[in-house]
């Protein structure tokens, strides 16, 4: 079993991190980092580059849980493949940062945080960044 965490680079998804690192530590479970994006190429600015990734990677040798980060680019939604990994997983908690959204905004280009909430079957805890 283990705790799903999905990453991107910006203020909630460091918040989203702290919080699995925090919660794998308490359990004393894996911590599976996912960056979930809508392509493999790099132009989709969700996706993580290579500095980025070996700078999670870095943070989270630091942290002393043990962990696996798993970069993905799909045509499936975000929320799909972090749905479909914590299966894979066996995850027992998705962690997920949120921002400040209009509800136009979540109309318009939909939420993969409520598709998340909505279709899992594990509990999902929603943090927010500090400002």
């Amino acid at each position: 079993m283990s705790i799903l965490v999905g990453y991107v680079n910006n203020p909630a998804g460091h918040a989203a991190l702290d919080s699995g690192i925090a919660q794998a530590k308490k359990d004393g479970k894996e911590l599976v980092v996912v960056n979930a994006s809508r392509s493999a190429q790099r132009n989709d600015s969700y996706r993580l580059g290579e500095g980025e990734l070996k700078s999670v990677k870095d943070y989270l040798s630091r942290s002393e849980v043990e962990y696996r980060v798993l970069t993905m680019g799909s045509e499936y939604d975000p929320a799909e493949q972090i749905l479909d990994t914590a299966a894979e997983v066996g995850a027992e908690l998705i962690v997920l940062g949120t921002r400040k959204r209009t509800p136009v905004g979540k109309f318009l280009l939909g939420s993969t945080i409520q598709k998340v909430i909505l279709d899992a079957e594990v509990p999902v805890l929603c943090v927010k960044a500090t400002h």
